[in-house]
């Protein structure tokens, strides 16, 4: 796996997201995060912080596992939103279904 290469973990009730998505590699991270949703019994964050892109693959794959933690009574919550990103999901009118993108939370950094 090369240090690019997307991964999501959880740790402590976060869902640690890095590396980079896009086509090719957005539907593995996508069944990754998916196991970890399955698992869990609280809600959760998805913290983006070390996602090097802002795709609309990575919207897609949110809003999937939005879908799923709501189908198993978990919310979801994000936090370490891109500027990028964030227009995107504005763009896309999304920006109001995914906890976390508001302008107010996007991260200053990025």
């Amino acid at each position: 796996m090369t240090s690019g290469s997307p991964v999501v973990q959880l740790l402590d009730g976060v869902l640690v997201v890095t590396g980079e998505v896009n086509t090719d590699t957005v539907v593995g991270l996508r069944k990754q995060g998916e196991k970890l949703i399955r698992l869990a019994s609280v809600d959760l964050v998805v913290d983006l912080d070390g996602l090097v892109t802002a795709h609309s693959a990575v919207l897609s794959m949110l809003l999937c596992w939005q879908r799923l933690a709501h189908q198993a009574g978990v919310a979801l919550s994000f936090r370490g939103v891109s500027r990028r990103l964030a227009s995107l999901a504005a763009l896309s009118n999304l920006d109001d279904q995914l906890e976390g993108f508001g302008p107010e939370a996007v991260h200053p950094a990025h």
